[in-house]
């Protein structure tokens, strides 16, 4: 599986997330288009995640973006940023 996703749809939970969390569309494609990091959730189901820093001052944060790939276009089901970056930061390979 390539790791770039270049073709999907925003189910509109997650364009309301989205708002609610001040994620923009850019920035889940920037995630979606090159990815930290990409876990498997469940079957079909995966997070493509980057870390980075937002904020006044600057903390670090995952932002995780959750997509159905057992469909097509994939499907993106919701979008989150967490400050728990060691809970959902895999060990580097």
């Amino acid at each position: 599986m390539s790791s770039s996703l270049q073709n999907f749809i925003i189910k509109d939970h997650a364009l309301f997330q989205m708002g609610r969390r001040g994620v923009t569309e850019e920035e889940v494609r920037n995630v979606l288009n090159e990815p930290g990091q990409m876990q498997e959730v469940r079957p079909g189901r995966w997070v493509y995640q980057v870390r980075h820093y937002a904020g006044d001052p600057p903390r670090e944060f995952v932002l995780r973006v959750l997509v159905d790939l057992d469909r097509q276009p994939p499907e993106v089901v919701t979008v989150y940023r967490s400050s728990k970056v060691d809970k959902y930061w895999g060990e580097e390979p």
